[in-house]
């Protein structure tokens, strides 16, 4: 089967504007240059991504002078003014030097620029091969300020999302054919990568999360599924670098039991009220709240786990509909919400989620696949 869609890639004039987006943070920062390795901030302000172990670096000056530092070929597709290439691996060999590689060219490219007092960066970044670069100079975490600029989603990462979430789709369609008694996991989680691989046309860039059966969730085991058990299929594909991150609980055989009709339906009412409730400002950890309270009336501690996260180049971001943060949404917002219920008449549990992006005036869903069991 030929994949269905052509390749997508960010747009750059939208990748142009991320980057005045970062250069009004520099500036109230008192910050005179950007420097970024993780290939998820790359691929955001440039439109490259690094494949698989290689590195690169964007770095930004406050005159808005972009330099892309790209392992061996200098790409056709990146929003810079300025790319310099290193040679990443040697004989074919991925060298383990490549940070160094990159911040020697760093050192000579910004030699012929104005000085930089302030130079903001990602700390979890920061390792010995930055510390020539950066005597006597101070330095100052960027990656709060850069997760916080990521949350409101463009369309073009919008349309790399739809995409991961169809492959999501195209995998709930195939477990269904496939999950019977019988069935190993392990075999679902292969026809499932095999289903999501056919629509994205390339090899997927993640593949998560949870495919047990009998279980509330985690990696496929050598294990057959029976009779009136359940498959909670928890999907996070990730295409070109942005993720989906949705749920389905099927049943294996033809029947479920009252007690897995009762939960399947007070989720869906879970669901059913985040749609009818999230609107920009609202407080993410109150609607965690109150989807407690509903779910607790099916039974208490039976949902012991987060209400959802929003999803982009990383598989949890902001906003987290969690006790632990008070996030509040806003529009852009790409969010997960998955509530669950587990216990052993359940076999052993059903989690649905669904995938929403925050507009003004509340929710669109992102996902469609129908949520029955």
């Amino acid at each position: 089967m030929s994949h269905l869609y052509e390749p997508l890639t960010l747009d750059l004039d939208y990748c142009r504007q991320r980057q005045q987006r970062l250069l009004a943070v520099m500036e109230r920062l008192d910050i005179q240059r950007a420097v970024l390795f993780q290939p998820e901030h790359v691929q955001y302000f440039t439109g490259f991504r690094p494949g698989g172990l290689l590195n690169a670096a964007v770095s930004l000056d406050a005159d808005g002078h972009c330099l892309l530092v790209a392992p061996n070929n200098a790409p056709e597709h990146a929003a810079v003014d300025e790319v310099v290439t290193f040679e990443a691996q040697w004989h074919c060999t991925l060298r383990q030097d490549q940070r160094e590689a990159i911040a020697a060219i760093l050192r000579t490219a910004w030699s012929g620029r104005s000085a930089a007092s302030r130079v903001g960066v990602e700390f979890a970044n920061t390792g010995r091969h930055l510390d020539p670069l950066f005597a006597d100079i101070a330095i100052v975490d960027l990656e709060p300020e850069l997760w916080d600029l990521r949350r409101a989603k463009d369309p073009d990462e919008l349309a790399m999302i739809r995409r991961a979430v169809a492959c999501t789709e195209a995998m709930y369609a195939r477990a269904r054919e496939v999950i019977e008694p019988g069935v190993t996991e392990i075999e679902v989680y292969n026809q499932l990568h095999a289903a999501a691989v056919e629509v994205a046309g390339e090899p997927l860039t993640g593949f998560g999360n949870d495919f047990q059966c009998n279980s509330p969730g985690g990696p496929p085991r050598n294990r057959a599924a029976e009779a009136g058990e359940l498959f909670v299929l928890d999907l996070g594909p990730g295409y070109r670098g942005y993720y989906a991150d949705n749920c389905r609980s099927m049943r294996v055989g033809a029947t479920i039991n009252d007690e897995q009709q009762h939960a399947w339906q007070a989720i869906v009412d879970v669901l059913q009220m985040v749609e009818e409730t999230v609107r920009p400002g609202l407080s993410a950890q109150k609607l965690f709240h109150r989807a407690q309270e509903m779910l607790d009336e099916y039974r208490t501690g039976a949902f012991f786990h987060h209400l959802g996260h929003g999803i982009g180049l990383f598989p949890h971001e902001g906003p987290h509909l969690n006790p632990h943060w008070e996030d509040t949404f806003a529009v852009g917002d790409v969010f997960t919400a998955e509530p669950g219920l587990y216990g052993p008449e359940l076999r052993a549990g059903i989690r649905l989620e669904e995938n929403y992006v925050v507009t003004e005036t509340g929710v669109e869903r992102l996902t469609g696949y129908p949520l029955e069991l």
